[in-house]
């Protein structure tokens, strides 16, 4: 049960981390003309496999997608789903 809490927990930082910084990024390449940017499916992408508080984060503290309806509508439901799975999964293995 621990090593599994461990895991989880370790991923839903690492994903969080990435998913942050990933905001930071496409931000930043936003106000250069000519950069690659991260699309927005890698950003949902990432808000789905546990990245979404660090999307929400990363939304208002860069001020990055915030006028965006489907960002400021489909990552909080991502972070509902993704509290959900977890909900699940604790109770599976408790």
């Amino acid at each position: 049960m621990d090593q599994i809490f461990f895991g989880l927990a370790s991923f839903f930082l690492l994903m969080n981390g990435v998913a942050f910084l990933s905001m930071a990024l496409d931000k930043r390449r936003s106000r250069k003309a000519g950069s690659e940017r991260i699309s927005e499916g890698m950003l949902f992408f990432f808000a789905t496999l546990f990245g979404s508080v660090g999307v929400w984060f990363g939304m208002f503290v860069f001020r990055h997608k915030t006028q965006k309806w489907y960002f400021l509508l489909g990552i909080p439901l991502l972070m509902l789903e993704n509290i959900a799975f977890l909900v699940v999964i604790s109770r599976w293995f408790h």
